[in-house]
């Protein structure tokens, strides 16, 4: 029986989308105002906006991240990261034990309200990604022990637990800790709607979500080399509005997630355009929790495993578009990753097989009684999640409560918030591996099931910590006392924790850690992907400088030197 629960509270984001902003039809001739504003063609403006939130992840929101906060090291578009001199004077490993990095920002650095760029800017981003849940690849900033200011806050000192080879990865997309820290809800409400200060070569006009466009102008206050356009614009349409805007010049370029319909209008426009596959750092995956009461047990995850027709799912998620090239038959590397192999094994959950599926519920103690399978009086029942109407993860979500009811299992479906989803639902605490319902919330239910974006865009030790490691337990250890998973599968193991350290510190390296967990993290039945999330970027002949940008990071980080070109 498939029963529909709702959630009370629906995000911005789980809203049906205003009415699709039409572009104006070109005038006869073009304005000195047009030449020096930029289109974009994009799916949506709705956010929230925080960068290090898997709930926000978005491509509106890396665009926003890349054009209006600053960075520490950036990608070059080989995936090699550099210095970003643009904030940084220097950036350095000072002692090996223990493990240290000085950091020295520029001196004319600042937030657009004139608040230096600072140490106390560090410690936020640091503190929140170590206590947080639900952000993308906390585990390197689990190890950092100690911060500490030098030469009046513009000298940053940072101390590690451990070694940690990947640390040129920390400090991204720095926040404005001065108006942040005490703001209203906190961590959870950060950039909900849009950005208190910002630091880069543009700044926000507008966010107009209700007419589907974000307004950015050049940033006067920024201390660096100013941008090349007065205004860049991102605007919310459809496939077939995009296509005709691309044809019509009103819209210079797009990156949308398109499906084969919207592939077929833009690959009609010929020669007009020039298309690019730009692969996302997600995974769609389907997570059985082994934190659930009804997972915890290694059979009933293995039965639904083998339930499972993830080709269908595949399809269902990226239905004909670029993802569909870009099949994840690997635990932590995304198809796109130069040194990505599959490792899936044959059987379950590559394919299903009804057969096992039976064996497995038998094995732990389910009878199938007129087509459900129960122990006891108790029917087999999950809830299934998904972070509100977003895709692909909400048509995956359908396809999979289908595919469990036709296999005997009562599925109880969920639309959270996405916030709510990865900061609350994900987040219960848990007792000796269990979830435990919040003491004050009559309404929480645990979720068994979830299908979301995993990260993988990070250094792979670190999305290997970040998404299958545990949580550095205090000392001592009290395991009465209610903790919060370590990611939102829920997953921890301490019989694989001490590999995944290796990697993660440096002692033993990715690719041999990687072939003693893969097969373990298949047997597990914990994570299944699906499919790397992929965008359709699709460039016009009215913009020069252009590119499609460093693998998994989109074109906007280079935004600064776009001019419009030849139309």
């Amino acid at each position: 029986m498939l029963a529909l629960a709702g959630v009370l509270l629906a995000a911005c984001s789980n809203t049906p989308p205003p009415p699709v902003v039409t572009s104006a039809p070109p005038s006869s001739t073009t304005s000195a105002a047009s030449l020096s504003q930029i289109v974009v063609g994009v799916d949506d403006v709705v956010g929230g906006y925080n960068p290090h939130s898997i709930a926000d992840a978005s491509t509106i929101t890396t665009a926003l991240s890349q054009l209006l906060l600053p960075s520490v090291f950036r990608q070059s578009e080989d995936g090699t990261r550099t210095l970003d001199k643009t904030l940084m004077v220097s950036a350095d490993v000072v002692s090996q034990v223990p493990f240290t990095v000085k950091y020295v920002i520029r001196p004319d650095a600042s937030w657009s309200d004139g608040a230096p760029i600072a140490t106390e800017d560090f410690i936020y981003l640091a503190n929140a990604m170590k206590t947080n849940p639900g952000v993308i690849d906390p585990a390197g900033y689990r190890l950092i022990s100690d911060i500490e200011s030098r030469d009046g806050g513009k000298g940053v000192e940072v101390t590690f637990s451990k070694p940690y080879p990947a640390w040129q990865t920390l400090f991204d997309n720095l926040l404005p800790q001065h108006l942040l820290k005490d703001s209203p809800g906190g961590w959870t409400n950060a950039l909900a709607t849009s950005f208190p200060a910002v630091a880069g070569p543009f700044a926000i006009k507008t966010i107009d979500t209700a007419r589907g466009e974000a307004t950015l102008q050049r940033n006067d206050r920024y201390w660096e080399k100013p941008a090349a356009v007065d205004t860049l614009i991102l605007r919310r349409s459809d496939a077939s509005g995009i296509a005709t805007a691309l044809r019509s010049g009103n819209d210079q370029f797009s990156l949308t997630r398109t499906d084969s319909t919207g592939l077929q209008l833009l690959n009609d426009l010929g020669s007009a355009v020039k298309l690019h596959t730009v692969p996302r750092p997600l995974t769609a995956s389907v997570l059985l929790r082994p934190v659930s009461a009804t997972l915890s047990e290694p059979q009933v995850r293995a039965g639904i495993a083998a339930l499972l027709d993830r080709g269908k799912l595949i399809s269902a998620g990226a239905k004909g578009g670029p993802s569909a090239a870009l099949k994840a038959d690997a635990q932590v590397l995304p198809p796109s990753a130069k040194d990505y192999a599959a490792t899936i094994p044959a059987g379950p959950p590559a394919a299903p097989d009804a057969t096992k599926a039976e064996q497995y519920f038998t094995a732990a103690g389910y009878k199938k009684e007129a087509g459900v399978w129960r122990k006891g009086n108790k029917t087999l029942s999950i809830v299934l999640a998904s972070p509100g109407e977003q895709e692909p993860y909400a048509s995956i979500a359908k396809e999979l409560a289908s595919e469990l009811v036709a296999g005997g299992i009562e599925v109880n479906q969920i639309k959270p918030q996405p916030r709510d989803l990865y900061s609350s639902l994900l987040a219960m605490p848990v007792v000796n591996g269990k979830q435990q319902a919040s003491p004050d919330s009559n309404s929480t239910v645990g979720v068994d099931i979830a299908v979301v974006g995993q990260p993988v865009g990070g250094d792979p030790a670190t999305v290997l910590a970040s998404s299958y490691g545990c949580a550095p337990e205090p000392t001592p250890v009290d395991k009465t006392k209610p903790v919060v998973p370590a990611n939102p599968a829920g997953l921890c193991d301490q019989g694989l924790q001490a590999t995944i350290d290796s990697a993660l510190t440096g002692s033993a390296t990715v690719a041999d850690s990687l072939k003693t967990l893969e097969p373990q993290l298949w047997s597990q039945n914990v994570v299944i992907p699906l499919f790397q999330e992929a965008e359709t970027l699709a460039v016009g002949k009215g913009i020069s400088g252009l590119t499609p940008g460093p693998p998994m990071q989109g074109p906007f980080g280079s935004a600064v030197n776009w001019t419009r070109g030849a139309t």
